[in-house]
C-alpha cells in the first residue's frame, strides 16, 4: 500500500492559484517563446517547482505573485537554454488568436524589449496587475519598476511610431 501524505495548507493554496491562472501563465510564458508546445511545458515545470517547493512560500497572502515568479523563472531558464529561431509562418499570425497579441507589430515591439521590462509591461497591461505586485514577482523595488515600465513603454512607442501604429 502506498502511502500518500495529507497536502499541506499551502500546496492547497498554491495548486488552487495554479487551477484558477493556467491561462494567465500559459499566455505569459507564450508571449516569450511563441510556441504553444514550448509554452505548456513551461507552464508544467513551473506549476511542479511550485507544488514541490510549497514549504518556502513565506506568506500565503503572496501566493499568486510567488507563483508568477516561478513561472518568470522558468521562461527566463527556459530561453537561456534555448533560443530556438522562429518564422513569421510559426507565429500563428493569421490564425485569429484571441489569446495571444492581435497586433504583429505590437509583438515585434515587445519582443525587442529586454526581458525585464517586457514582464513589467504584459503583467501591468495584458494580466492587470498593480504596480506593487509586479515587484514582488520581479523581486525587485516599487521604484526601479516604475523605471522599467516607464523606459519600456517610451521605447514601445518608438518602435511603434517607426511603423505608424502609434498616433
Amino acid at each position: 500500500m502506498i502511502f500518500f501524505p495529507e497536502k499541506s495548507r499551502k500546496e492547497k493554496k498554491i495548486e488552487q492559484t495554479l487551477l484558477q491562472n493556467y491561462d494567465r501563465y500559459y499566455r505569459l510564458a507564450y508571449s516569450y517563446v511563441h510556441c504553444e508546445a514550448d509554452a505548456a511545458d513551461i507552464v508544467q515545470n513551473g506549476a511542479y517547482k511550485a507544488i514541490l517547493h510549497s514549504d518556502t512560500l513565506r506568506k500565503e497572502e503572496y501566493v499568486s505573485t510567488w507563483v508568477y515568479r516561478i513561472m518568470l523563472n522558468e521562461t527566463f531558464r527556459f530561453l537561456k537554454k534555448e533560443r530556438p529561431l522562429i518564422s513569421l509562418e510559426e507565429l500563428d499570425v493569421d490564425k485569429g488568436r484571441e489569446d495571444t497579441y492581435e497586433n504583429l507589430d505590437l509583438r515585434r515591439a515587445l519582443n525587442a524589449l529586454a526581458e525585464k521590462d517586457k514582464a513589467v509591461i504584459e503583467l501591468r497591461y495584458f494580466d492587470d496587475m498593480k504596480l506593487t505586485d509586479i515587484a514582488r514577482v520581479l523581486d525587485e523595488n516599487v521604484n526601479t519598476v516604475k523605471s522599467r515600465l516607464y523606459r519600456g513603454l517610451r521605447k514601445l512607442k518608438l518602435e511603434l511610431e517607426d511603423v505608424g501604429q502609434w498616433e
